[in-house]
């Protein structure tokens, strides 16, 4: 009979006390063993993450994230309100429809989840009904649901949204851009002569995925030229400015946000290639100073700006006409022989041209934003691209500004101080980035909140250059400023 408890019957047949404490010894050894191979892999691991930290993750971390993916999934629908259903809604109970709400809820398909350098791709396919709202709004459940740094929604893609996820965020923890290349300029292969090449343009011609290092003033130039590699996006790929997908930018950044860095990073690309730079700066020339001797013009004050900008307007219409004899619809599908060189118009502190103090000042203002307008209108096809800055747009600047914004396709909004300017730079356009432009940590100079075309919105950090890396790009292709009809370069 077994000892005990009179009548008990062991769920374990033939484990006795005396069997267990016999084994204690060998359970004990085995525990320790298990424990001791618990602490020794936790102490690779850490060891794994300091010394290689991209091996890690893909051994380590991206496993563990999703496992814990996969196990949060149906708690995370059903609390956001992400599942779908099988069965009708509705129903029909003789002449009445009852409409309730179902009883077994279908989640969606969370699949394709794959690795990356900054983090994981995943996609989810929606069951038919469902829209990609409700996903977007569930980005930040789905970051503490699997405690990551955060989660950006795309969906665009009909049927099915893509997800980025990003365990850290990489414009804070990985090093910026070294600029030791920029003295010289980029390589490319037209300093030998042959033709560049590379993407397709929205014109159909190909453009150089490189940047271009300019030989000499008469190089013609291709729509490559226009994109300028300023930094790095979260996504890990390379921050591009491009005048071919955006024709004009508006770039809206509080003092010490970065805003200036930003535009030295563009110009020092631009100045490389055959393309003609024309400045605005009304705060008497002290941001763009330092670009001078690369500047087809620059304008210092408001009633400079109004005549220069009114000499481009002129040059548009005459490259109107010339495109009209060829029978081109931009200056792109001209021969190269007759393409007019493009111009970048840098217009820092937008609002400088709009704020008047009387008449005089009112009639100036007119006349210099009526034309700044027009450049935005007709200026795309025609190789005049504007890049307008300011620390804050807002609609007390007067009617005229909307009108501007409008012809703004890119949009770049760094830190700013008040929630109208982040609204007016991308709220029309993408309303849930408006969110992520005001968390923009002011402790963290040169990250933004951009446009970008395959992505719709994603943030992004612009490289830093020091002061004589700049000046020593400006130096070494200031002998590229083209002349521009009726401008005089500036002064130096």
């Amino acid at each position: 009979m077994t000892p005990g408890i009179p009548g008990f019957t062991p769920r374990f047949p033939g484990v006795t006390l005396e069997r267990l404490q016999a084994w204690l010894p060998t359970i004990i050894t085995v525990a320790l063993t298990v424990a001791a191979a618990l602490v020794l892999l936790l102490i690779m691991s850490r060891l794994l993450h300091r010394l290689a930290p991209r091996v890690h993750w893909y051994v380590v971390g991206f496993p563990l994230m999703r496992i814990r993916m996969r196990h949060s999934w149906r708690h995370l629908c059903l609390n956001a309100d992400l599942t779908g259903t099988d069965r009708p809604t509705t129903g029909q109970l003789g002449p009445l429809i009852v409409k309730g709400r179902p009883i077994m809820p279908v989640l969606p398909l969370l699949t394709r989840i794959r690795p990356r350098t900054f983090g994981a791709t995943a996609v989810i396919l929606l069951h038919p009904g469902q829209i990609p709202e409700p996903f977007v709004n569930a980005a930040e459940a789905m970051a503490h649901a699997w405690r990551v740094h955060a989660v950006r929604v795309d969906p665009r893609q009909r049927g099915r949204v893509r997800l980025t996820i990003l365990t850290a965020d990489p414009l804070t923890t990985n090093h910026r851009d070294d600029p030791a290349d920029w003295a010289t300029g980029p390589t490319s292969a037209s300093a030998a002569g042959t033709p560049r090449s590379g993407r397709e343009s929205a014109t159909g011609e190909a453009v150089s995925t490189a940047p271009t290092v300019v030989t000499g003033a008469d190089t013609a130039a291709v729509p490559g030229d226009l994109a300028a590699n300023v930094g790095h996006r979260e996504d890990g790929r390379p921050w591009v400015i491009d005048l071919v997908t955006f024709p004009h930018w508006l770039i809206t950044g509080a003092t010490q946000s970065g805003k200036s860095t930003l535009i030295n990073a563009a110009v020092a690309r631009w100045a490389t290639r055959p393309i003609a730079l024309v400045g605005i700066d009304c705060k008497g020339g002290m941001e763009l100073a330092p670009h001078a001797p690369r500047l087809s013009a620059l304008a210092t004050d408001r009633a400079e700006a109004a005549e220069v900008l009114a000499q481009l307007v002129t040059e548009t219409q005459q490259r109107m006409r010339l495109c009209r004899q060829h029978g081109a619809r931009n200056i792109w599908q001209l021969p190269p022989a007759l393409r007019p060189v493009p111009v970048i118009v840098v217009v820092d502190e937008l609002a400088e041209l709009y704020l008047v103090a009387s008449r005089a000042d009112k009639d100036e203002a007119l006349r210099a934003t009526t034309n700044l307008l027009r450049l935005a209108q007709l200026g795309a096809a025609l190789g005049v691209h504007l890049v307008v800055a300011g620390q804050r747009v807002g609609s007390d600047l007067g009617p005229g500004v909307t009108a501007l914004r409008a012809q703004l396709a890119g949009r770049i909004c760094l830190r700013v101080n008040d929630e109208e300017t982040v609204d007016m730079t991308l709220g029309d356009l993408y309303p849930d980035a408006v969110e992520a432009a005001q968390q923009i940590d002011p402790a963290a100079k040169g990250i933004a909140v951009t446009t970008a075309s395959e992505a719709g919105w994603i943030r992004a950090r612009s490289v830093y250059l020091p002061p004589e890396t700049l000046d020593t790009v400006i130096t070494t292709t200031a002998h590229l400023a083209p002349r521009l009809p009726g401008l005089t370069p500036p002064d130096l």
